[in-house]
């Protein structure tokens, strides 16, 4: 019984954007620090490479405040 050949996945390079936080969720609102979790920031000056989609753009947006898109 003969192999089958192997395809090759297509992996496409997704967009993606990085964020830092740069400033403390102390006295801020509960949503706010849920949305900060959601984008996986948890203390001042750490940085995530997240994708480039609707959703984590509008919790960027959210949370403008408090952290700075990394170019």
């Amino acid at each position: 019984m003969a192999k089958a050949p192997k395809t090759e996945a297509k992996t496409e390079a997704k967009a993606t954007v990085t964020v830092r936080q740069i400033a403390s969720p102390i006295r801020r609102k509960d949503d706010q620090r849920q949305t900060l979790a959601g984008l996986g920031l948890n203390k001042v000056g750490r940085e995530r490479t997240l994708e480039d989609t609707p959703s984590v753009r509008g919790m960027i947006a959210k949370v403008a405040h408090m952290i700075e898109v990394v170019e």
